[in-house]
């Protein structure tokens, strides 16, 4: 079961979430008492008094019945890939994302209920994105050449590659397991400020974290470009190893922002197989030369809030909440301590590459 952050209430979030048809649903977030969420909070504050611009096409992942479904989201990364090829001198991907060539029926992995991902195919996109990007202190010369607009799309490989694994799991338990179908929401802010994590805040990590209670709130962590043990395991497999990944690295979570995430999905930590496959996780670390319960190697989700759902959807079933959150998934408002900010724009927007791309271009001019 996922450890709880804390039990006194520091402060709370109002969160207005839009319907297609204007209508209003208010999400109530208390915030707990704990290191970590203190930081969080300044820095969250920060975001909405700064007019910084809320990523809404990186935001409700794993809601499989969503406009950004998966032959969507596979457009948008040939699209990317498409300007990369013509705007990046000596950097080339010679690949393209059809859905055939991304999804099968076939068994993989013991999974026998078809509609299945091959991962390496979203393993070697995200090696594209670490190529082309580099890594904090080291970034890449195509990064370091390229204007805002080829950033933007360079970023996009890595953001659609997660939304799309994302939603691709959700896809598969739809029909083999539609209770553990893995909706979640990502509130990220282009180019929100860092801070680092300290001594006491790596506490609220540990493999046990990595089962997250429904409506659990927590601090999205700012890695620099490359996956973390979990994700490792997880994309390539209990027998890799460390020196043959598709990935170029792999790195702890040293640093945090004001962005949070929302788990919307049920918490897997008192099932079986979840628990064998923890221990998995284990055996693979120890193998990798890992110490599981070395702290400093940031596994898991650090939690600071928890949604209160009983005042928010009126009841804590998780079919009601995600029916009533898929009506409504688009963030319009975010209230904090007498500060609010107004996010009145839509991914859908026939400009919003564009917007994006401005509000990503006038904050490195800043």
């Amino acid at each position: 079961m996922s450890s709880i952050a804390g039990t006194k209430t520091l402060d709370k979030i109002e969160m207005d979430l839009r319907g297609m048809d204007g209508d209003e649903l208010t999400i109530v977030i208390d915030v707990y008492d704990n290191s970590l969420s203190h930081k969080w909070l300044q820095a969250l504050k920060h975001l909405l008094m700064g007019g910084y611009h809320l990523e809404k096409n990186y935001c409700f992942f794993g809601f499989v019945d969503h406009a950004r479904n998966g032959r969507y989201i596979l457009d948008q990364i040939n699209r990317s890939i498409d300007h990369i090829n013509r705007h990046v001198p000596n950097y080339h991907i010679d690949d393209w994302f059809s859905w055939d060539s991304v999804m099968t029926d076939e068994p993989i992995d013991g999974r026998k209920h078809g509609r299945n991902i091959r991962q390496d195919r979203f393993n070697w996109l995200h090696r594209y994105f670490e190529d082309l990007q580099g890594v904090s202190g080291a970034m890449s010369p195509h990064w370091q050449q390229a204007d805002t607009e080829t950033k933007w799309h360079i970023r996009q490989l890595n953001l659609l590659c997660h939304e799309f694994e994302s939603w691709a799991l959700s896809y598969r338990k739809q029909i083999e397991a539609p209770e553990w179908q893995r909706p979640s929401q990502l509130m990220c802010w282009l180019q929100a400020p860092r801070f680092l994590l300290d001594e006491k805040d790596l506490e609220l990590f540990g493999i046990d974290t990595i089962n997250r209670p429904l409506g659990g709130v927590f601090v999205g962590v700012n890695k620099a470009v490359g996956k973390h043990h979990w994700e490792v395991f997880s994309d390539e497999g209990r027998d890799s190893r460390i020196d043959e990944l598709i990935s170029t690295s792999m790195r702890g979570q040293t640093e945090a922002a004001g962005d949070f995430d929302i788990e919307w999905a049920n918490d897997p930590g008192q099932h079986k197989w979840q628990q064998i496959l923890l221990q998995d996780f284990r055996q693979w670390l120890l193998q990798n030369g890992f110490d599981p319960e070395d702290k400093s190697l940031t596994i898991g989700h650090p939690q600071v809030a928890q949604v209160d759902l009983q005042r928010s959807f009126g009841t804590v079933q998780y079919q009601t909440i995600w029916q009533i959150l898929a009506e409504h998934l688009d963030v319009y408002r975010v209230r904090l301590d007498g500060v609010q900010a107004v996010y009145d724009y839509c991914w859908s927007d026939m400009d919003y590459p564009q917007q994006q791309i401005k509000a990503m271009s006038r904050q490195e001019r800043s």
